[in-house]
């Protein structure tokens, strides 16, 4: 059963030596996902799931490794400890690399000495639509008796004229009705959220904010918004669940 969630902006610039010059713009930010962290690490979790936006759906056990090199920095990460069978066993490397949005939970975990829990991520592919990502967050609430999720992904990326994906005046309300969704811990809003806009609008967050929706169906939790800002036209989002 999902007891917490905690969702984050996944751009890689939250990683200082990736933003250099730039990086103290998102201390806000950075402090605000460090809260959220704590919020998942209170709820004293049998499970913690980290699920973001990737080319391809597919999971990353445990000590999956990742690296911002493709980003011009030498900084790698890994998703939790990598687990043993036993004391001295040998240690089975996992198999393939961690997509950037799991990259950045990898990073705000070891940041903030994450090791309440055993740890496995789950990259969603945009395309995937509402009522599978609903089914697998049911499914992800499923796996133990207390669950907690870590939900990364970006708002639109239409702010302004210099954003990624240049000016759209539907982004701003885009943007506000998932930071009220997120922030009322309203499910049925998430599950309705407009796949088609999302899309146009480069939200990379749909498809995770969707299996959060199908986690939380049956768990009652109240929320919080931490952090709503649109830094370089990306519209980030922090919210706790809990």
């Amino acid at each position: 059963m999902l007891v917490a969630a905690a969702v984050c902006p996944c751009p890689p610039l939250l990683v200082p030596e990736v933003a250099a010059g730039a990086a103290p713009e998102l201390d806000a930010a950075r402090a605000a996902c460090a809260d959220a962290l704590g919020v998942l690490a209170a709820a004293r979790p049998d499970l913690l799931a980290v699920v973001g936006p990737a080319e391809e759906t597919g999971t990353c056990p445990e000590g999956t490794p990742g690296s911002f090199r493709g980003f011009g920095v030498d900084v790698a990460v890994r998703l939790g400890a990598s687990a043993t069978s036993a004391p001295g066993a040998p240690r089975a490397e996992p198999q393939g690399v961690l997509p950037p949005s799991l990259a950045v939970a990898a990073w705000l975990l070891e940041r903030t000495g994450w090791s309440d829990a055993p740890i496995e991520g789950l990259g969603i592919a945009e395309p995937t639509t509402a009522e599978r990502c609903i089914q697998t967050g049911r499914e992800l609430a499923a796996r133990a008796g207390r669950v907690a999720l870590l939900v990364m992904g970006d708002a639109s990326a239409c702010r302004t004229l210099k954003a990624p994906g240049y000016l759209d005046e539907r982004a701003a309300p885009f943007d506000a009705s998932v930071a009220r969704a997120l922030g009322s811990a309203d499910v049925p809003a998430l599950q309705e959220l407009d796949i088609a806009l999302a899309r146009e609008l480069q939200a990379s967050g749909r498809a995770p904010w969707q299996v959060l929706a199908g986690a939380a169906e049956a768990a009652d939790l109240a929320a919080a918004l931490l952090y709503e800002d649109a830094p370089y036209g990306v519209g980030y989002l922090v919210a706790t669940w809990s």
